[in-house]
């Protein structure tokens, strides 16, 4: 009975270690941070974990550098964006000026919770945001109002535009869902300044990661590759 009762208790810690690495990131890095404002710069990069919603649960960013990262989160379904786990790159070029300015992507995502891949470009400080969806989950959508479909930057888009309150926001959501690619931002911000609604503006930072309305359960969001190019 001794014997029987020392297994059982081996069995049931085995259980537990199982279920503790099943419930958070199994993910050896060379950063990690479950902070809210969690930071970390890299190669020119600042990854951020941006915890920034009301209602949010656990989150946890880890990174090997600004191209190889990733965020498991566990946001309960409630509605709202709770996170927007991201890298950022300072470019701080005027649009007239820039020759180039390009940036690649791929990333595994889950198939379920509700969220979007999605570049969150800013120009003139904070005074514009371009948003770039490049796949969607669940019940997500954009601000403003719908205003056409176009075809730039290598991606067909449909444009919404409207107002945060503090900022203008432009958004651009792909017409299917992909995992990676590669996008013209130069292009996208010429074919704006086209439209009027803005003019001469300084690209100021290119975002790229997950905005997470929730992920119950835990799940994994894992950037496998990553940049930005300009000139």
């Amino acid at each position: 009975m001794l014997l029987f009762g020392r297994r059982v208790s081996l069995l049931a810690l085995m259980l537990a270690v199982i279920v503790g690495f099943t419930s958070a990131p199994a993910q050896a890095a060379t950063w990690s941070s479950s902070d809210r404002w969690g930071t970390w710069n890299n190669g020119g990069y600042i990854l951020y974990n941006n915890i920034w919603g009301s209602g949010y649960g656990p989150q946890t960013i880890w990174a090997n550098s600004y191209s190889n990262w990733g965020v498991w989160a566990n946001h309960p379904n409630t509605g709202g964006i709770k996170s927007y786990p991201n890298a950022t790159r300072e470019v701080n070029r005027r649009l007239s000026s820039l020759g180039t300015a390009r940036s690649s992507f791929n990333v595994t995502v889950p198939s379920g919770g509700a969220y979007t891949s999605a570049y969150d470009i800013w120009a003139d400080g904070h005074t514009y945001e371009i948003m770039l969806w490049m796949n969607k989950y669940g019940p997500v959508g954009p601000l403003g109002s719908f205003q056409t479909n176009v075809s730039v930057g290598g991606h067909s888009w449909a444009v919404y535009r409207g107002s945060n309150g503090s900022n203008q926001v432009f958004s651009f959501i792909r017409s299917s869902n992909t995992n990676s690619g590669t996008v013209d931002i130069r292009a996208v911000m010429n074919w704006i300044r086209g439209r009027g609604w803005f003019g001469d503006v300084t690209l100021s930072t290119v975002q790229f990661g997950y905005e997470i309305t929730s992920s119950s359960g835990g799940m994994d969001f894992r950037t496998n590759s990553f940049s930005v190019t300009y000139s």
